[in-house]
């Protein structure tokens, strides 16, 4: 009964490396720590929703079984991003021995990009103070922004988005669960939004679920807050041809029915730009104009204007 509670990402997360969808390199490598029972410390790279905390959770489930309490501390540095919180909680909790077969414990620090500098090299003393009885696991959307004394003491692994049969394999095991009836077009669609991002593919799905058995690309995108890409298109072929009033409606349209907001219809115009049929100079122009556009957006300008003065652009690209 507790599971039927749960969000789908936290039902469905895997709890073996085996399981764990995509970034084959990385599980194999992680597989052979957990059968030496052994490991150096790791940063994990990459966007959210690859696998960076279920390989974590993963690996600790083979490491310990299913008695993680007091074996793993999980903490997001986003929430708790100061030195106070690697010289009390983590501190206190990487100095004590574990008792297990395992000789180690695992500091498992979410987004620590979100550390600031003073934490961190609060963080690279405690790593190196306690690596006998403890190992630490970051995870972080970008490893730039970890200081280098931190990255030479980890394991860099990067995580890249998913591909497509990774994603869809994953969904069509959820919606079999769930039994659900998700069609191939319902399955492109909920790939399209996601971008590769499983946590996002299956919260989408839990979403679509609460209207209907039957999943459509039309639910999808509704719940979603994008626009079918045909649309989107459309929109653009009619300013690339000069037809601004149009354009205009289209955009209207789109705004209202599907609560998009400018940046969404920016950052579709700009995933659409490859498909148009236009030479590839004038792409290269549109997608430096998008960029002026977004920035501007960015920095709090009007979006309806923003939008509006990007497909007068397109216009004048089109007549060029």
């Amino acid at each position: 009964m507790a599971d039927a509670l749960l969000p789908w990402t936290e039902k469905y997360r895997p709890k073996r490396l085996a399981d764990v969808a995509g970034q084959e390199n990385n599980m194999r490598t992680l597989e052979a720590f957990a059968q030496k029972k052994d490991m150096p410390n790791l940063l994990f790279a990459g966007p959210p929703g690859v696998g960076k905390t279920t390989a974590t959770l993963a690996l600790a489930h083979e490491l310990y079984g299913n008695e993680l309490e007091g074996k793993i501390l999980e903490l997001n540095a986003s929430d708790e991003r100061g030195i106070d919180i690697v010289r009390g909680k983590i501190k206190d909790f990487a100095r004590s021995v574990s008792l297990r077969d395992i000789p180690f414990k695992i500091v498992f620090l979410d987004e620590a990009d979100a550390l600031t500098p003073e934490a961190q090299h609060a963080l690279r003393r405690t790593m190196e103070i306690y690596s006998g009885q403890t190992r630490f696991i970051l995870s972080c959307n970008y490893s730039s922004k970890i200081i280098e004394p931190i990255q030479s003491r980890c394991a860099i692994f990067r995580f890249v988005p998913l591909k497509e049969a990774d994603v869809r394999k994953m969904l069509e095991k959820v919606a079999a669960s769930e039994k659900l009836d998700v069609g191939k077009d319902a399955f492109d669609a909920i790939f399209y939004v996601s971008e590769g991002d499983m946590r996002k593919a299956i919260n989408m799905l839990q979403g679509a679920s609460i209207h209907s058995k039957k999943i459509t690309p039309d639910v999808v995108y509704k719940i979603s807050a994008r626009a079918r890409p045909k649309e989107i298109r459309e929109m653009a072929d009619l300013a690339l041809k000069g037809s601004f009033t149009a354009a205009r409606e289209k955009l209207n349209v789109l705004m209202m029915e599907y609560g998009l907001s400018g940046e969404d219809v920016i950052l579709q115009l700009y995933r659409e730009v490859a498909n148009l049929d236009i030479p590839e100079k004038r792409k290269i122009y549109l997608v430096d104009r998008i960029g002026e556009y977004n920035f501007r957006l960015v920095e709090g300008a009007n979006e309806r204007i923003q939008v509006e003065a990007l497909l007068a652009q397109m216009g004048v690209v089109g007549r060029e």
